[in-house]
C-alpha cells in the first residue's frame, strides 16, 4: 500500500516513511535539476539513501515523482513569502522573493517537457500551484504598496507574467545569474513613481 493510499484509508504514514519520502523528493529535486527528468530512478534512490522498492511504494510512476517535487518547490516558494515578509521591509522582503522564483524557475527547467505533458491529465494540480503562487505575490505586493515601497497598480499577475518573461529570455544553465540584473530593472519599474505628487497638483504648483 501506497503513502497516499494509507492516507486515504485513514492510516497516517509512519515517521520513517515520511523522512523517506523526503529524502527521495529532495534527491528527485537535485537529479532532476542537472540530469533532466529522465534521471535513473535507481541514482535517486541510492542518492536518498533507500532501495528502488521504496520509492516505488511512495511513487509508483515517474510522473508521479515529477509532480511530487514540482508541488514541493511550489510549497517552498510560496511559504517564503510569509517568512521573507516577517523578517524583512516589504520591499525587501518582495525582492528576495522574486529572486527565489528564478531560482524555482532553475531548478524547474530539467522537469518542464513532462511537466508539459502532464497538464492535460492533472488539471488541479497545477490549478492549485498557480493559486498558491498568485496568492503569494498578492500578499508581497500589498504589503509593499502599503508600505510605500513599490506601485500600487500592479497586480499579482502582471508580476508573475513579467518574471516569467525574464526567466524565458535566459533559459540557459546560467538562469540565476542571468536573471539577477533583469530582475533588479523590474524593481525599479515596481518603484517608479512612488511617493511623487499627482500631476495635477505638480502643474498646480507651477502655474
Amino acid at each position: 500500500m501506497t503513502e497516499d493510499e494509507q492516507t486515504k484509508a485513514g492510516r497516517p504514514p509512519r515517521a520513517d516513511a515520511m523522512r523517506n519520502r523526503a529524502r527521495l523528493v529532495d534527491a528527485a529535486t537535485q537529479s532532476f535539476a542537472e540530469h533532466g527528468v529522465d534521471a535513473s530512478l535507481e541514482d535517486i534512490a541510492r542518492c536518498a539513501g533507500v532501495g528502488i522498492g521504496t520509492l516505488y511504494r511512495h511513487f509508483p510512476t515517474r510522473d508521479s515523482l515529477v509532480a511530487a517535487v514540482y508541488r514541493n518547490e511550489v510549497d517552498v516558494l510560496c511559504e517564503s513569502a510569509d517568512e521573507l515578509l516577517a523578517s524583512l521591509p516589504p520591499d525587501q522582503a518582495l525582492a528576495a522573493w522574486m529572486q527565489r522564483f528564478v531560482g524555482y524557475v532553475a531548478t524547474k527547467r530539467g522537469m518542464a517537457s513532462a511537466l508539459k505533458s502532464m497538464m492535460g491529465t492533472n488539471t488541479a494540480l497545477f490549478e492549485e500551484c498557480r493559486r498558491r503562487m498568485n496568492d503569494a505575490a498578492t500578499r508581497l505586493l500589498g504589503a509593499a504598496a502599503a508600505a510605500g515601497g513599490v506601485r500600487s497598480d500592479i497586480s499579482a499577475t502582471d508580476l508573475l507574467r513579467a518574471m516569467g518573461g525574464i526567466c524565458l529570455a535566459t533559459d540557459n544553465a546560467d538562469l540565476p545569474e542571468q536573471a539577477r540584473p533583469l530582475v533588479a530593472l523590474l524593481l525599479d519599474g515596481l518603484r517608479y513613481g512612488v511617493g511623487a505628487p499627482a500631476t495635477a497638483d505638480r502643474l498646480g504648483a507651477a502655474g
